[in-house]
């Protein structure tokens, strides 16, 4: 949600069952499933990140995790650790399951992270226009602090406007 501008997204399915819930699990990103993260990344996103972004990502041990229900990936945050603060990279649900609360599960999981590795704020940034990720952020607490101007490629050599967002953890 934060990384590039969504593709029209799915209406939302059935929300998922309570043994569902209970089987995800969250775990660290490997260079080898970066197959599947690039899948959603670029069926979710007018403007996705590259394989190479996501792997430098890696190399430089940002905090890169998914959450996985069997062996599919519902979807994956990336966040870069500061002093005293985390900042949201990206943070991406698979399109056929949007409007479920994986989002919503990944939010609780990066901020239970950040508070751990000590952090006192959550900051991200998201596209100006994307306004079904600015609700999901401002229901969850987070608050606009600023507009980063032109900050992410549009379409036709356009730029657009970056809302940043902070949750005082």
């Amino acid at each position: 949600m934060t990384a590039s501008h969504p593709r029209t997204q799915p209406a939302a399915t059935a929300r998922p069952t309570e043994a569902e819930r209970n089987a995800v699990m969250l775990r660290s990103i490997t260079p080898e499933q970066l197959d599947a993260v690039m899948a959603i990344e670029q069926t979710a996103y007018s403007h996705p990140w590259s394989r190479g972004h996501f792997r430098d990502s890696l190399n430089s041990q940002f905090e890169a995790q998914g959450l996985w229900l069997g062996d599919e990936l519902l979807g994956y945050f990336w966040a870069m650790r500061g002093f005293e603060e985390m900042h949201l990279l990206n943070i991406t649900v698979a399109p056929a399951r949007q409007g479920q609360g994986w989002g919503h599960m990944m939010l609780d999981a990066l901020t239970l992270m950040s508070r751990h590795a000590g952090a006192q704020w959550l900051w991200l940034e998201v596209r100006q226009s994307n306004l079904r990720a600015l609700q999901v952020y401002e229901r969850y607490g987070f608050r606009q602090i600023s507009i980063r101007k032109d900050y992410y490629p549009a379409d036709r050599q356009q730029r657009e406007h970056a809302v940043v967002m902070s949750l005082k953890l």
